[in-house]
């Protein structure tokens, strides 16, 4: 059984049984095709030890950066466990191999004064109202730019005033649209989406110039070229805005049960980063304001 084979193998698992978005899986796609140009030649995949494994992580600690390198020893984890459910090894030789200590990094943010002028858009064609209501949604919702371009019109319940995601694992979770964002979606799906679909069928709900499903690449260059119209500094990516999101709700007293459950965490400890950065806020605050601050 050679490498791509089983490569092959776990991207099927990981889209069949895990439920894994395409994304994610090209993304281990690509650090197992690494692991397979290092050792496809040298060493049958089951014969690759522990040792072989630590020369690997030397190899890509001297070429890539900590974050890479965890990410690496991350996914073959995952693919190693694959393998030893499909019985094809015994042994896992990533047992006792641990991710190098990251030092954290808090995710950026927009202010909510970058965020109004984000959305203070020049509404003349069915492209802007389709941008602007893209963005509502997403400041509105927390969305992944993933769940983001994957939604259809059915999804939407402008009556109750409901979006319903299907985020990671194919989870279910209900999210309340606020007026602002409910606005936007009412005027961009009653006068702008029809005269996008170009002759053509389709249930996705936010819509190219080609009159198909809009793709991260294009939405993330909407967003580069508005904020460069509108002054805005901050370099960000569509999931600023999820971050954004989260933590102007933070801010203005949501608790973080709540907050979980928009962003549909899994775990809670994935959505306390956003206690840090208003802990860092509060910091600046009081350094910029406080008397003895300084």
């Amino acid at each position: 059984m050679n490498y791509q084979e089983k490569i092959n193998a776990f991207k099927n698992y990981l889209l069949l049984e895990k439920k894994y978005s395409e994304n994610t899986i090209s993304s281990y796609e690509r650090d197992l095709i690494k692991f397979k140009k290092f050792f496809e030649n040298k060493k049958e995949l089951k014969n690759i030890s522990n040792k072989d494994i630590k020369e690997y992580i030397r190899f890509l600690s001297k070429n890539e950066n900590p974050n890479s390198v965890a990410r690496n020893i991350s996914c073959l984890k995952s693919f190693y466990k694959f393998l030893l459910i499909d019985k094809y090894l015994i042994k896992n030789p990533l047992d006792n191999i641990t991710s190098p200590k990251l030092k954290k990094v808090l995710p950026k943010v927009l202010t909510e004064t970058e965020v109004d002028k984000l959305l203070n858009i020049k509404l003349t064609d069915n492209y802007s109202y389709r941008n602007k209501a893209m963005i509502e949604v997403m400041y509105s919702s927390g969305l992944r730019v993933t769940e983001l371009i994957n939604l259809k019109i059915t999804d939407i319940d402008l009556n109750m005033a409901l979006i319903r995601i299907f985020g990671k694992g194919s989870k279910e979770r209900v999210i309340p649209l606020g007026e602002y964002a409910l606005n936007a979606l009412n005027e961009y799906i009653t006068y702008h989406r029809g005269g996008m679909i170009k002759n053509k069928s389709t249930n996705y709900l936010f819509l190219s110039s080609r009159g198909d499903k809009m793709t991260r690449q294009a939405f993330f260059k909407i967003l580069k070229k508005l904020a460069k119209e509108q002054g805005i500094k901050t370099e960000f990516s569509p999931h600023t805005l999820r971050h954004s999101f989260a933590t102007h709700l933070l801010k203005h007293g949501a608790d973080l049960r709540s907050i979980q459950e928009l962003l549909g965490h899994s775990d809670v400890s994935s959505t306390q980063i956003y206690t840090h950065i208003t802990n860092e806020k509060l910091k600046e605050n009081y350094k910029d304001f406080h008397p003895h601050g300084k």
